[in-house]
């Protein structure tokens, strides 16, 4: 019972951590509208969100190594509620963007320590289906961040928007405070020294994973950033439309591909060491051609096909990620190895992906920067292959 209680509580946490991030891009167009800021501008929103995210998780890592995991998780918590309350006030582009930076901290805190966190209460044999379920929050809270946004964005304004998503995360922040920490109990050796962190970076299939699910970042968050931006511009819809088109295709695709994902990998497992490898390398060779359908198409109900196809896809290897990195990294040095592997796919992935594309459509337009985006693929599936090699999977 303690274990299900705990399970909800992070799952809450999970679920209000991307429905806080991804509201932004519910209102793109109304920031860019009301604060007069152009496409790049709008995607250094997102990336300084990233930027910040990924520079702070290895220090929450080095922490969450040594203290009590519940209590910064908390703190977390309650810090990117209350910044995302900050963002309401935002009067121009330095104002949004330093609320943005801070979510990034305390999103940052709470992502490099839940996973471990929640895998040490679960035998091993679960943790592939287990973070697969953990995993769901992605696309529910993602949803309900494009879906709030976008309704409550239309009709009572962007700052109202901000203001709804940013409360119930310090609610809840406060019931993190009394969480268990099984980590204490369970490490027979202290936490290591600052320099044998470095270890981390000659483990080889961990690294693997990171580049490989860097690709997948630098797609979704590409794609979440700007998706919805596509449907107005080019399909005719407008940001309650199109926040609610596109949160809908995040939970039905996101929930379908992170729920099958996770079975898929938990019995592929059982026949083959690699099963977690491959499914990451199927994940981003599917994702290519709905992507480019969808942004070809000229009518809205095939391209929505088309984009939830692709987000099935991207969502499919969630908990054969989260499974590998909890299957290659030591215990005592765990809360540090996922802080590392925010740090590697938030650099190489939609820390860059959303600013990228926004210099791309203020270039070219829209349509050929999210088609360029798909060339990140090869990149991935390269690092999947080499993950799969007897060399690498020792």
């Amino acid at each position: 019972m303690k274990n299900k209680y705990l399970f909800l509580i992070l799952f809450g946490l999970n679920l209000l951590n991307y429905m806080d991030r991804q509201v932004l891009y519910a209102v793109f167009p109304l920031l860019k509208t009301d604060l007069q800021l152009s496409d790049f501008q709008l995607g250094l929103c997102a990336s300084v969100f990233m930027a910040v995210y990924m520079v702070y998780a290895p220090l929450a890592g080095y922490w969450a190594d040594r203290f009590s995991r519940p209590k910064l998780i908390s703190i977390s918590a309650f810090l990117w509620g209350a910044a995302t309350l900050l963002s309401a006030g935002a009067v121009n582009f330095g104002t949004l963007l330093s609320a943005r930076g801070l979510i990034g901290v305390g999103e940052g805190g709470f992502t490099t320590m839940a996973q471990p966190f929640l895998a040490e209460h679960f035998s091993k044999e679960k943790h592939a289906s287990l973070l697969a379920k953990f995993g769901l929050a992605l696309p529910l809270g993602s949803a309900l961040g494009y879906i709030i946004g976008g309704m409550v964005g239309q009709h009572g304004g962007w700052r109202l928007a901000f203001m709804v998503a940013g409360v119930p995360s310090v609610f809840l922040a406060l019931l993190a405070w009394k969480l268990p920490d099984k980590n204490r109990t369970l490490l027979k050796t202290p936490a290591p020294a600052l320099k044998e962190y470095i270890r981390l970076f000659q483990n080889k299939p961990f690294l693997s994973v990171c580049i490989t699910q860097a690709m997948i970042t630098f797609l979704i968050g590409g794609c979440a950033a700007w998706v919805p931006t596509y449907l107005v511009r080019y399909l005719q819809t407008d940001v309650a439309q199109a926040g609610t088109y596109f949160g809908a295709l995040v939970i039905v695709g996101g929930a379908l591909g992170t729920y099958l994902g996770g079975k898929w990998a938990e019995m592929w497992k059982r026949k083959n060491p690699n099963a977690y490898y491959k499914i990451m390398a199927v994940s981003l060779a599917g994702c290519v051609l709905p992507i480019w359908l969808g942004v070809l198409s000229a009518n809205l109900f095939p391209a929505l096909i088309c984009f939830g196809g692709a987000i099935v896809f991207l969502f499919l290897p969630t908990g054969a990620i989260a499974a590998a990195l909890v299957e290659t990294s030591p215990l005592n040095m765990r809360a540090m190895a996922f802080a590392v592997n925010i740090f590697i796919i938030h650099l190489l992935g939609d820390a860059l992906s959303p600013a990228i594309i926004g210099a791309a459509a203020d270039a070219w337009n829209l349509k050929t920067a999210l088609l360029l985006s798909t060339a990140v693929v090869g990149i991935g599936i390269w690092a999947s292959y080499l993950a799969c090699t007897k060399t690498l999977a020792k």
